[in-house]
C-alpha cells in the first residue's frame, strides 16, 4: 500500500472470520470478524457468490476515500468507470480480490463513545 496517499487510506487491518450469520438473502452473507490484535470487531455483508468466505479464514481490509493510488478524489465515478477514464492506470481495486465501493450504509456508536 505504499503507493497510496496516506490521507486517502482511513483504515487498514487484518481480520479473522469468526462466524457467518444465517443468510437472509440468497447472495449475501454477514460475516463477523475480529482483528489480529483482538482490538477490533466487524460485521460486514458480502456477496457470497462473488467472494465466498468461511469461518477461520483471514481477510485484509482497507477503507479508503478514493480508489486512486495517489489519493485524488474519484469525482463521483463508480469503480467500473475508473478503468474507462484512464485505461491502463492502476487503482486500489487492482490490489484486491473483492472490492466494495460506495458509501457506508450504517455504523453504530458504542455505548461508551469510544467504539464505533
Amino acid at each position: 500500500m505504499a503507493a497510496m496517499a496516506s490521507d486517502a487510506q482511513l483504515f487498514e487491518e487484518d481480520f479473522r472470520i469468526e462466524k457467518l450469520s444465517d443468510p437472509k438473502y440468497d447472495r449475501v452473507d454477514r460475516i463477523y470478524c475480529t482483528s489480529a490484535d483482538n482490538q477490533t470487531t466487524m460485521e460486514l455483508d458480502i456477496n457470497k457468490e462473488l467472494f465466498p468466505c468461511t469461518p477461520g479464514e483471514n481477510l485484509h481490509i482497507v477503507i479508503a476515500t478514493s480508489l486512486a493510488l495517489d489519493g485524488t478524489k474519484d469525482d463521483e465515478r463508480g469503480w467500473r468507470d475508473a478503468s474507462k477514464v484512464s485505461a491502463g492506470e492502476a487503482t486500489l481495486a487492482d490490489m484486491f480480490e473483492y472490492v466494495m465501493y460506495g458509501k457506508i450504509y450504517k455504523f453504530d456508536d458504542g455505548e461508551n463513545g469510544e467504539n464505533m
